[in-house]
């Protein structure tokens, strides 16, 4: 049984309870007000994601198909499908066939700006032990053990980060940002984000005096050490 203790309230105006009072009217059962509010807001939440096009969408669809097909351009898209699907009223054809186009993802400007946070900050440790003399370069192995050994950056898990994972792969494979980077797998196959919270919080005020300089050696090992967990630091050392 639905649960409908929750109240809510709506106000609108005259022509709009008109549209409402029309619907309710073609149903068989002729629901209430408050009852034809609430099914036409599930269909709507429920069609949410599902492909639909305007007249004048649809217009412009039929057009570029025709373009296509005059032209005989080589597409991924098929034209003939895609009016077919058009046609028939079959949309839910378009969300199989073309998953990748329709979809509600959409990445969250937190994350993308913290997976740039993070190349950054990478990029950065990266020139910088590429650069220190093997002195320097075992005693970050030795000080920030056991992260100073191989010091690369590795990505995100791609189990447990994929959004992270994916927006780092678009920035460098796509965008050709930060091509450092470029052809690494970038998946680190263990989670990484707890660890690059810590580094970059101590990054952070080294990068407000870093404008054409680099990360030295003691830097570098600040930063492989914040990596680890505070409760775990004693058994790392």
């Amino acid at each position: 049984m639905i649960d409908r203790t929750s109240r809510f309230e709506m106000r609108t105006d005259s022509d709009f309870m008109d549209r409402v009072d029309r619907w309710r009217s073609e149903q068989p059962d002729v629901p209430n007000r408050s009852e034809a509010a609430r099914r036409l807001m599930e269909l709507g939440l429920e069609r949410s994601n599902e492909v639909r096009f305007s007249a004048g969408e649809k217009l412009i669809v039929a057009m570029l198909s025709d373009l296509l097909k005059a032209n005989k351009v080589d597409s991924e898209i098929d034209p003939k499908f895609i009016m077919s699907a058009i046609y028939g009223g079959h949309y839910w054809a378009l969300n199989w066939e073309l998953s990748g186009l329709f979809h509600d993802h959409e990445d969250r400007k937190q994350v993308v700006s913290f997976v740039v946070d993070v190349l950054d900050m990478w990029d950065f440790i990266e020139t910088g032990y590429s650069r220190l003399s093997d002195g320097d370069k075992l005693r970050v192995e030795t000080e920030a053990a056991p992260f100073g050994k191989h010091v690369a950056f590795r990505g995100f898990d791609g189990n447990n980060e994929t959004t992270y994972m994916s927006v780092a792969r678009f920035l460098i494979g796509d965008m050709g940002r930060f091509q450092r980077f470029k052809g690494r797998e970038l998946n680190s196959h263990m989670p990484m984000i707890d660890g690059y919270q810590r580094m970059f919080r101590a990054f952070e005020p080294m990068r407000a005096v870093l404008t054409g300089g680099e990360l030295n050696a003691t830097q570098i090992i600040q930063l492989l050490q914040a990596k680890t967990h505070p409760s775990r630091r004693g058994a790392a050392s």
